[in-house]
Formats: C-alpha cells, structure tokens, sequence
C-alpha cells in the first residue's frame, strides 16, 4: 500500500485527500518509479477546479522524480503519490549534479520554458526578450534558457521575486507593479495569468490565447527533458528550489496558489 493525494470531486482545496490505496501495477511498456518527489505546478489547480476534466479519483502530480532501476525523472500522470508508473520510453536518467527530489522540478516546467524560447519564440542570438512573469517556475528555466540562447533578457518580476530572477541571469529586471513593460522587443514570452503585452515581434503565451500571439501548451518529450538534464549536469541550468513540503501539505499550497502567494518551485515529497 502507499500513500496518494487525490481527488474524488471537483472543489476548493479542501477537496484533496490523502488515500491509502495499493501500489499500482506496471502493464505492458510501463516501469514502477518509486517516487522521491513531485512538484507543484499552477495547472493543478485547473485540474482541482474542473477547468480540465479528469476520471475519479484522480490522483494529483505530473512531475516525477524518483527511482526505478536508476534514478529518473519524467512528466506522468498521478506522480503525487509513493508510486506510479510510467511508460518506460518517458523515463529521463536523472541529473547528478542536484540532490533527486530537487530535479522534481524540472519535467513540466522545464519543457515548457524549453518550447517556449526554442520552438515557439526561436529566440536567436543578440535578441532582446521580455518575459513577463518570470518569478514563477517556467519562467525559471525560461530566463536561463534565453540567456543560453545568446539573448538579453528583460524579466518582469514583484519584488520578493527580483533578486531571484537578476541571480538566474536577467540583465534587467522590471517591478510590473510599478513600473510599465517595455516596449520594442523581439521576443514576449508570457508565463503570467494576463493576457500577453503585444509588446514584440514574436510573442508567445502559455496562459491566455490572445490575437497576434501564439499560444501553446507544452508536451511530453523525453528528448527535450534530457537535454535539459545535460544542462543541469554541465552547470548551464540552476534548479532553484523555494519551499519543500509533504502530501499533506498540498491543500495549503493550492489555496496559496489561488491566493498568488506562490513563488519559484515547490517540491512535494511522499510519506511513508
């Protein structure tokens, strides 16, 4: 038996359970990971609310890191648990150079910031980028990954985010409380809950579909995940992690989530 937070209805965040129900069996194509940790991710709440429809009881977390034959991390469904399984091809060797609860961050955040500045924005070298929203987890990675991609980098961030995003790489950071978004960007990258400022000639958006911006949600691929790794092993790429809770905890992040209260990566490990 293990330990699985799940919901078994549509609701606020008091409708989180923590369940104890059998391990899962792997089927064809699929490992059992033991999982180390998950992450939080703003999605959930969606999934919690209703906004994307799920099968009850529907256990939460799509971040996996953990340890099957070795350890690894991968993007799968139910990963807010002691165990689950994961399609085999899914499965990414963890990186060294974190501890492995830590790379829990990486899989949706990661791959989405990853599309984002490659795919999507095709941000070059020598461009200018804004991207709004950058004290979040996406825009994390997002900030690094432009940075690696050879561009100057303007991040919109509060001000208990600042410090964080100009340590990851920003060479200018904007108080969107105060001050207004620069125009005259090449790039807009928006990870913010708004509709994206218009403010470039690419403009990309994982939240609000808007006119003149192309809007995405990002998918699952091991290739992507494991270049990431590599970036992570090489030093290129920090995971930088912001709080550390338990299952039980998760009702309270989600209601801070709601509330904006959330930043950077939080990781979410099991119990026993």
């Amino acid at each position: 038996m293990m330990f699985a937070a799940r919901i078994h209805e549509y609701g606020e965040p008091s409708v989180i359970t923590i369940d104890r129900v059998p391990i899962p069996e792997p089927g064809p194509g699929e490992v059992l990971v033991k999982v180390a940790a998950t992450s939080f991710n703003p999605s959930e709440v969606g999934f919690r609310r209703g906004f994307m429809p799920v099968t009850f009881p529907h256990t939460l977390g799509w971040d996996v890191a953990g340890t099957a034959d070795e350890p690894v991390i991968a993007l799968a469904a139910g990963a807010a648990a002691g165990y689950t399984v994961v399609p085999e091809d899914h499965l990414v060797k963890a990186p060294k150079a974190i501890p492995l609860e830590h790379a829990a961050a990486i899989p949706v955040a990661g791959l989405t910031a990853w599309q984002a500045v490659f795919e999507h924005a095709r941000v070059r070298p020598g461009e200018r980028v804004l991207i709004v929203g950058a004290g979040g987890g996406v825009g994390m990675f997002a900030v690094q990954l432009a940075k690696h991609a050879g561009a100057t980098v303007v991040a919109t961030a509060s001000p208990r985010s600042a410090a964080a995003v100009r340590a990851l790489g920003a060479d200018e950071v904007v108080d969107h409380t105060r001050e207004p978004l620069p125009d005259g960007n090449d790039v807009v990258l928006n990870l913010a809950p708004a509709p994206p400022p218009i403010l470039g000639e690419r403009v990309v958006t994982i939240t609000h579909p808007a006119e003149g911006a192309t809007h995405f949600v990002a998918r699952n691929d091991p290739g992507h995940l494991a270049e990431l790794v590599g970036l992570v092993d090489a030093g290129l790429v920090r995971v930088d992690i912001t709080e550390t809770h338990t299952l039980r905890d998760l009702p309270d992040i989600h209601a801070r989530a709601e509330s904006g209260e959330i930043r950077g990566k939080i990781i979410i490990k099991g119990l026993e």
